[in-house]
C-alpha cells in the first residue's frame, strides 16, 4: 500500500493530523494506530477514566513502569499512556490548559523560531470550540470541544473559596490573560446536543467524524515496527497486523505521532539515535543523532488524600455503588450528574514563594480519594489535592530496553535529580495543606490518610520521597531547536532526514505550564500547515 502521507500513532497529535491532511481529497493519508477505535463508552463517559488509569487490567493503557528513581527511594514509577485512537486524551482528565504566555516565548528564545505565545495563540484558537464563545483568547468554531463543567460538587467551590481564603484570587479563566489563581476547570466535552457530557478526546474532536473520507485510511490494532529508508530519505513503515507484516509506503512524508515513550522508540529501532544506545542493542546506525531519547521532562506529584464523612464524592460502599447506578442513568439521559465528572473539578496555578516571577505549582482538587493512581482502594468517602512542580529542572531520558518493537521502553525520568524540584514541592506541599485546612475546607472535618507535620522540611521530604510521582505529563524526548542535541527543526522535521516529521508531545523543548494536552493539538494544528505549504511546494 502507498499512500502521500503516513502518520504513525493516533493520539493527540496524529488524530488531529490526520484528520487536518485529508481535508485536502487529492492527497491520501494512512494513520496507524497499535490500539483500538477509541469510541466505547469506557472512553465516552469521563469518569470511567478510573476503570481505565489504573492499568488493572490494562484497558485502552500501556501502563507503562519506569526504572527504579533513585531519588524516590527506588520506586518504579507508574506511567499510564492512552493506547487506541485519541491516545492519552482518551484516558486524560479532559483538563484543557494551555499553560502561560512565557513557555512559549521561551521556546522562542531556546531556538523555536516561530513558536512564541503570539505565534501559538491562533492555532489553540483555531483548534477550539469554546462554550462560552469567541474572544481574543478564545476560539468558538474548532473541532475540540471545550466546556463548562456539567456538575462540580458542592465541595469543590468551597475548595475554591479555602483557596481565596489563603490569599489567592479567583480566577474564572486560566487560559486567559493571566494563569494565576483558583477556580474550576474547563474540560474538554461535547456541550449541549446529543453528545452532552462525553469526553471529547483528540479523536471524537477531529477522527471519528471524518472516519468515510475516501482518502483517508486509518488503520488500528497494527503496530508499527520500523521506519523504512532509501538512503536519508524517509519512505515508508514497516508494520505488522496479527500475524501478517507489510510496508506501509509514503510518497510525501514519514510523520512520527507516538508520544514521548514511543516515538524516541521507533526511532532507535529504525536505527536513528545516539549510537552507544544502538549498538548496545545490536541495532545498525543509519543516522547519529544524539538527542533522541534525551530531555525528557515530566511533572512530579505530590498528593494529599483525606477520608470525610461527605457523601457527595465519588467512593467505595454500598450508599456509593446505588448512587453511581443513579448517576448513571441521569448522565445517559441528559449528560449531566457525576459520570461527567473529570474528577479533577478544582484547580489552582500558585507561587511556590512570594517571591517567584510566576506560577510555579499547579493543584488538581479531586473529588475522591487518589491513592497510588487509584490503583490502592479505599473503602468509604473522601478528596485529594495535587501538587505538581511546573517547571522541574530534572532531566531524564528515553531508552531500549531491547531491540523487539512490542517491548516498553525503558523510562527513566530522573524525579528529583535536580535539588530544586525538591525544595519547590516541599513549598507547594505546605500551600497546598494551608489551603485544605482553611475555614472552608475543615467543615468538612477531614483526615489525612499521610500525616504529616507540615513545618518539618524533612518530614515533608521523606513523604515526597516516598509516594510523590507523575502526573502524566512527559514531554521533550524529541526536542525541536537548532543545537546539537535538537532532533526536529522548528519546522518539525527530523534533522539530517529527508521526508520525515514528529508531531507530538515529544518535540517540546521544554515542559510547559500546564496539562498537556491542548498544546499537543496546536502543534498538530501547525505541523498541518507546515505539512501542506511543503506539499504545495513540491507540487
Amino acid at each position: 500500500m502507498e499512500f502521500d502521507y503516513v502518520i504513525v500513532g493516533g493520539g493527540s497529535g496524529g488524530a488531529t493530523l490526520a484528520a487536518r491532511l485529508s481535508e485536502d481529497r487529492t492527497v491520501s493519508v494512512c494513520l496507524i494506530e497499535a490500539g483500538g477505535e477509541g469510541n466505547g463508552i469506557l472512553v465516552r463517559a469521563p469518569a470511567a477514566v478510573v476503570a481505565m488509569v489504573p492499568g488493572r487490567p490494562k484497558i485502552n493503557n500501556y501502563a507503562f513502569e519506569t526504572v527504579p528513581q533513585a531519588e524516590l527511594n527506588g520506586r518504579r514509577g507508574y506511567q499510564p499512556r492512552g493506547r487506541c485512537l485519541g491516545g492519552s486524551s482518551a484516558i486524560n482528565a479532559m483538563l484543557y490548559i494551555r499553560g502561560q504566555r512565557q513557555d512559549y516565548d521561551e521556546w522562542a528564545r531556546l531556538g523555536c523560531t516561530g513558536w512564541s505565545f503570539d505565534d501559538v495563540l491562533p492555532y489553540f484558537k483555531r483548534a477550539e470550540g469554546n462554550e462560552r464563545g469567541a474572544c481574543a483568547w478564545h476560539g468558538a468554531d474548532g473541532p475540540l470541544q471545550v466546556a463548562e463543567q456539567r456538575n462540580p460538587r458542592r465541595i469543590t467551590e468551597d475548595f475554591v473559596r479555602a483557596g481565596e481564603e489563603c490569599g489567592y484570587r479567583r480566577n474564572h479563566d486560566f487560559n486567559g490573560p493571566d494563569q494565576e489563581g483558583v477556580g474550576h476547570y474547563q474540560v474538554t466535552q461535547f456541550h449541549g446536543g446529543a453528545r452532552n457530557g462525553e469526553r471529547c478526546s483528540a479523536a471524537a474532536a477531529y477522527l471519528h467524524p471524518v472516519l468515510d473520507r475516501a482518502n483517508l485510511n486509518v488503520m488500528t490494532h497494527t503496530q508499527a515496527l520500523r521506519v523504512v529508508f532509501e538512503g536519508k530519505r524517509a519512505v515508508g513503515v514497516e508494520v505488522r497486523r496479527g500475524a501478517t507484516t507489510a510496508v506501509i509506503r509514503a510518497r510525501r512524508e514519514v510523520v512520527l505521532s507516538g508520544g514521548a515513550f514511543h516515538t524516541p522508540q521507533l526511532l532507535m529501532l529504525s536505527g536513528v539515535g545516539d549510537p552507544a544506545e544502538l549498538v548496545r542493542h545490536g541495532i545498525a546506525v543509519r543516522h547519529d543523532l544524539p538527542g533522541v531519547g534525551k530531555n525528557l521532562q515530566d511533572h512530579l506529584d505530590y498528593i494529599l488524600a483525606y477520608r470525610c464523612k461527605e457523601t457527595d464524592l465519588f467512593g467505595i460502599g454500598a450508599t456509593g455503588a446505588l448512587r453511581l447506578a443513579k448517576a448513571a442513568n441521569e448522565w445517559r439521559k441528559t449528560g449531566q450528574g457525576m459520570i461527567a465528572t473529570p474528577f479533577a473539578e478544582g484547580a489552582g496555578f500558585i507561587k511556590s514563594h512570594p517571591g517567584a516571577e510566576r506560577p510555579d505549582l499547579q493543584l488538581h482538587f479531586v473529588i475522591g480519594i487518589v491513592d497510588d493512581h487509584a490503583r490502592k482502594l479505599r473503602l468509604g468517602y473522601g478528596f485529594s489535592c495535587h501538587v505538581c512542580v511546573l517547571r522541574p529542572k530534572s532531566r531524564g531520558e528515553v531508552g531500549l530496553l531491547d531491540a523487539h518493537p512490542s517491548s516498553a521502553p525503558r523510562i527513566d525520568p530522573k524525579f528529583l535529580s535536580h535539588p530544586d524540584d525538591l525544595s519547590v514541592l516541599i513549598n507547594g506541599a505546605r500551600r497546598t495543606h494551608a489551603i485544605m485546612s482553611a475555614p472552608a475546607m475543615a467543615r468538612y472535618g477531614h483526615r489525612n490518610l499521610y500525616p504529616v507535620d507540615f513545618e518539618d522540611d524533612a518530614a515533608v521530604a521523606a513523604q515526597i520521597r516516598a509516594r510523590a510521582d507523575t502526573i502524566y505529563h512527559p514531554v521533550g524526548t524529541s526536542k525541536m531547536g537548532t543545537d546539537m542535541m535538537a532532533v526536529v527543526d522548528p519546522q518539525l522535521r527530523v534533522h539530517g532526514i529527508e521526508g520525515l516529521r514528529i508531531v507530538d508531545a515529544s518535540v517540546y523543548p521544554a515542559l510547559i505550564s500546564g496539562n498537556t494536552n491542548a498544546p499537543t493539538i496546536m502543534i498538530a494544528e501547525r505541523a498541518a500547515e507546515f505539512i501542506r505549504t511543503a506539499g504545495r511546494a513540491a507540487a
